[in-house]
């Protein structure tokens, strides 16, 4: 959905007696930011929390994937060709490894980063993330214990600017 049609959505629910949206679904990760330009100032404008989907860009953002290297077994890119075909390019491999050593330099992982990251954005309500393994569930809970500060995230806006 567009930022046009959520704001025609809203002025449709507020003169027509209907109840108005109070969250949208959209991606959006460090990978996949191209909702900051429209959608974000959108939704502060009209009191609008995002969901993320694909949060750790299919996994991408998790740390387990390196490049040159083989695929993890079982891993969702392993067998996901079009998700991987759209997310394994060299540029996002440039800014995943230039965000995996932010995240090292502080002493956290990579989908710590990520997580954070989008806790700190002002228009995100949840970040849902999935996760197979217990010890996945645990990481993800322990990267909400992550702070990011304004400069924090002035160095990601560099880092993920290509």
């Amino acid at each position: 959905m567009s930022a046009w049609q959520v704001v025609e959505a809203q002025w449709t629910a507020k003169h027509h007696g209907l109840h108005h949206f109070v969250s949208c679904q959209e991606e959006y990760s460090l990978l996949s930011r191209r909702l900051d330009r429209e959608m974000m100032p959108m939704l502060q404008a009209y009191g609008l929390g995002l969901i993320p989907f694909a949060p750790l860009a299919n996994g991408l953002l998790t740390g387990k994937y390196q490049r040159d290297m083989p695929m993890p077994e079982g891993a969702r890119l392993s067998y996901m060709r079009r998700a991987a075909d759209r997310y394994l390019t060299d540029s996002n491999w440039s800014v995943v490894e230039r965000l995996e050593g932010f995240a090292a330099e502080r002493g956290h992982t990579l989908l710590e980063l990520a997580v954070s990251w989008l806790l700190r954005r002002p228009q995100v309500a949840s970040v849902i993330a999935g996760a197979t393994k217990p010890g996945q569930v645990e990481q993800n809970s322990r990267a909400a214990g992550w702070a990011l500060t304004e400069e924090d995230m002035r160095e990601i806006d560099r880092l993920t600017a290509g």
